[in-house]
């Protein structure tokens, strides 16, 4: 191998940032913070680095914040304040208390149908062996807080200890709402208890909504379709309404970004004439990826991304390299081998479905590989690392 060879890929680094407010020239601040970072740490910027920001500086630079009165003034206008059907939100202190809150001072009466045995992003509620023992089917069968109870008693979350169903209840009534908690996981069983109806799935909303239009309800409400404009002075966001957002106080959520495009350019054109590299910038929330232990999957935004540069638009197009090694050149070793990969690799087209030499590459979206890539480096607590560089993302074997 030759002694000036490139003898690493892909790296990710974790950039420290200020803490960032209201108002802050965040392209200003990440742009500076990325440069800065090279120069104490002694690397260079590179033509296609990424730059990825996390929504939560994004959407804290735009002031982007709600109240649970402004989320209960939208309920109550778009739903009429009566008996209101809540059904399929996901069990989460941080991303749904404080938005049921609202909801739950907005109307009279909720009308809570949870699915089972767990919520949309593997919050499990109760165990398939449970369910398996009990003889129930979830696809069908519609329970009451009481069968539940008795079918299946307390079941508190594995990560949190918290049992959702009675945390749940207890919010809603702290707000003044009569609650009944029903279980099932068809949309229109809710229509026996109410016409007026919120469903608060995230990835599943479009296919829930209409079944809930075509089976009659008289009001649907998707969680896209409140706070998607400002309540008293609010923020809001236009596109995804209370989708992606987060707690922020007992009392505020922080919503998902508004349009970022802007800013994503602004980095970009930035590191540009600063540097004179042309490195790719997204804004990232959560990964997509699943934990084998809790069986929860971790997207909770309604997209990993919401913004980011051209250059990051598409899928990898990428060859398997041990598919080669054991196949097409089963028969070469040392340098032979290495070149005969290489030339693969050179002469590969811009289209590799289908290709043999590609299975079990991953055909996802570049920014949900590299948003997952980057929530895992920024973490969610104390690293104090908002801003994630990628570098050689985009090199292969031959690089």
């Amino acid at each position: 191998m030759d002694q000036y060879e490139r003898r690493v890929g892909t790296v990710s680094r974790g950039i420290r940032m200020p803490i960032i407010r209201e108002g802050d020239n965040l392209a200003e601040i990440v742009a500076t913070g990325v440069i800065e970072a090279a120069q104490f740490e002694g690397f260079e910027l590179r033509d296609r680095d990424v730059i990825s920001i996390t929504e939560s500086i994004v959407a804290r630079s735009q002031g982007n914040y709600c109240t649970v009165d402004n989320i209960a003034a939208d309920v109550k206008a778009k739903l009429g304040g009566e008996t209101v059907g809540v059904i399929f939100p996901i069990l989460s202190r941080n991303r749904f208390a404080i938005c049921l809150r609202g909801i739950a001072r907005g109307c009279k009466k909720v009308v809570l149908m949870l699915s089972y045995p767990s919520d949309e992003v593997g919050n499990c509620l109760v165990s398939l062996d449970k369910i398996d023992a009990a003889g129930v089917n979830p696809y069908s069968d519609v329970l009451s807080l009481e069968k539940y109870r008795e079918l299946f008693g307390e079941n508190k979350h594995e990560f949190t200890g918290v049992d959702y169903v009675a945390y749940y209840s207890d919010l809603c009534k702290e707000e003044g709402a009569e609650v009944e908690v029903v279980f099932a996981n068809q949309p229109k069983a809710i229509l026996d208890y109410a016409d007026c109806v919120l469903n608060c799935d995230i990835h599943t909303r479009a296919r829930t909504k209409r079944i809930l239009k075509d089976a009659g309800a008289k009001v649907v409400c998707s969680l896209d379709d409140i706070m998607n404009a400002p309540v008293d002075g609010s923020g809001c966001n236009e596109r995804y309404g209370l989708l992606g957002s987060n707690k922020s106080t007992e009392d505020k959520i922080k919503l998902f970004p508004r349009e970022c495009k802007d800013l994503v350019l602004d980095v970009q054109d930035r590191i540009l004439k600063a540097t004179g590299k042309h490195v790719e910038v997204m804004v990232y929330g959560d990964g997509a990826f699943k934990d084998p232990q809790g069986k929860i999957w971790e997207l909770a935004d309604p997209v990993v991304s919401p913004a980011f540069t051209d250059g990051l638009i598409g899928t990898p197009n990428e060859l398997k390299l041990k598919y080669l090694a054991d196949n097409d050149y089963k028969d070469l070793s040392g340098e032979a081998l290495k070149a005969a990969i290489s030339e693969s690799i050179k002469s590969k087209g811009d289209n590799l479905v289908g290709n043999m030499a590609s299975q079990g590459t991953t055909p996802r979206q570049l920014t949900d590989l590299i948003g997952s890539l980057c929530d895992l480096t920024s973490g969610s607590g104390d690293k104090g690392t908002p801003v994630v560089l990628v570098q050689g993302y985009f090199d292969n074997y031959t690089n």
